[in-house]
């Protein structure tokens, strides 16, 4: 195998990190957003909520269209619109402008993620690919650690334009890398549609595809107004905003390995449980988010329980993907990311309707409708065994 350069694992981290900071990073200019358009919380969380419905939509699909594709002409077109969509961020004063260029990098977004994964896992012996791809994955966990926060503190201390402009930056520094580094990549082979599409024809994988819907709408919900929250009930200013997404992303590296270990144990027992933690993390933050220093306490904790939603949905629904696991994937990246989108609009309406602190409301709904499904495809899967056992004896 030709000898890859080092430094090209880590150029395909820092796109994803380009892509979860454009995604993700409007969270923390929110309030700045409203106030440059004249509009309203709800009517910005459409910011959010529009990206990751395309994302929803698209995603399988243009995975599949893409899977023939030679992977560094994919790579370089998606990392070219993240980038464009920033410079086209900063500077409109077009609101419809600026949800036009949050739909088009979202059809890139779920074909780069699986692209780059694949690409990771190519490109060194296969002894060290769960290595690359686990370098590449952490791109997520790090543009919620920095990325999101980092975009929050530019635009607040020196400007919307600035905030959005560092995204822009992050993804052509990702272009070069890859366009300099990474060598052509046709694909020789791939599995076929029909193979592929098999997976959904079992009934169980769609209840878990339901459920990973429930989970990340619990999850977005309320996260997708984290800023407007932690201003409006919390009182905290711009700068205490900023600290806190940077705590929230940095503690999500640490609960990311706590829930990774607990799945290890029994995956089970971590799904069952994860809905209820987070039931408890929101009724903490309903009833205490008014005082500073205990929100600040249950910012830490939401934030370890936020990012076990991650890898505790994506190993959920994987269970039911083994026959084809890479569409299996994009399966989980199009419906977490439909769970965004019905996350991000209840929750504005719930805004819009009743004030931003009964938005926790509609996370604890979610939390709840999530856990009765999980316990209801358990009990299916019981009865399932017991009749397999029933008819081999």
């Amino acid at each position: 195998m030709k000898k890859v350069n080092p430094l090209l694992i880590i150029i395909l981290a820092l796109g994803v990190f380009g892509i979860i900071t454009t995604e993700m990073g409007i969270i923390g200019v929110l309030p700045q957003v409203t106030q440059k358009f004249n509009i309203s919380t709800s009517q910005a969380g459409w910011l959010v909520s529009i990206f990751s419905l395309v994302v929803a939509i698209s995603g399988p699909f243009l995975t599949l269209l893409a899977s023939g594709i030679n992977r560094k002409v994919i790579l370089l077109t998606a990392v070219l619109i993240f980038a464009i969509s920033n410079i086209v961020y900063a500077y409109t004063t077009q609101f419809d402008v600026m949800l036009v260029f949050r739909i088009i990098p979202a059809i890139f977004h779920p074909v780069f993620f699986s692209v780059a994964l694949v690409t990771a896992a190519k490109l060194v012996p296969p002894e060290k690919s769960n290595n690359a791809v686990t370098k590449v994955f952490a791109g997520i966990t790090v543009g919620f650690a920095f990325g999101v926060p980092l975009t929050s503190y530019l635009g607040e201390n020196i400007s919307l334009e600035a905030a959005f402009l560092f995204g822009a930056v992050v993804s052509m520094i990702a272009f070069v890398g890859i366009l300099a580094w990474l060598p052509s990549m046709p694909v020789k082979e791939k599995m076929s549609y029909g193979k592929q599409l098999g997976i959904l024809r079992n009934p169980q994988l769609w209840l878990n595809i339901v459920i990973v819907i429930f989970i990340f709408a619990a999850m977005f919900s309320v996260y997708s107004y984290f800023a407007e929250y932690l201003g409006q009930v919390t009182q905290m200013n711009g700068s205490w905003i900023s600290i806190m997404l940077m705590a929230f992303g940095i503690i999500m590296i640490f609960g990311n390995f706590v829930f990774g270990s607990l799945l290890n144990k029994s995956i089970t027992k971590t799904v069952s449980i994860f809905p209820l933690l987070f039931a408890v993390i929101y009724l903490l933050a309903y009833y205490l988010g008014s005082y500073f220093i205990p929100m600040v306490v249950i910012v830490f904790i939401w934030g370890a329980v936020h990012s076990g939603g991650l890898i505790v949905s994506q190993t959920w629904l994987t269970t039911e993907t083994k026959e084809a696991p890479e569409f299996g994937n994009s399966l989980f990246v199009s419906f977490s990311n439909l769970g965004i989108t019905v996350g991000a609009s209840i929750g504005g309406w719930f805004i819009s309707h009743l004030g931003i602190h009964q938005l926790i409301w509609s996370g604890i709904m979610f939390s709840l409708l999530a856990f009765l499904l999980i316990m209801i495809k358990l009990k299916i899967s019981k009865s399932s065994e017991r009749g397999r056992k029933g008819a081999l004896n």
